[in-house]
């Protein structure tokens, strides 16, 4: 069996874009999630989780 080494290295340089990015929006999420959570804490009146009747 003949590998191209080019193909491999095209997909380990996909796969550490891929991870990166994953990581990146993580950290994203989290900061967003952290800064909904103060703001219903700080703010449990205007929570806009709750169904209106």
């Amino acid at each position: 069996m003949d590998v191209n080494i080019g193909i491999i290295a095209l997909v380990l340089v996909a796969v550490i874009v891929l991870i990166g990015w994953l990581i990146r929006r993580n950290k994203k999420d989290k900061r967003d999630f952290a800064k909904t959570l103060n703001e219903s804490a700080l703010n449990p009146d205007k929570d806009s989780n709750k169904e209106k009747i």
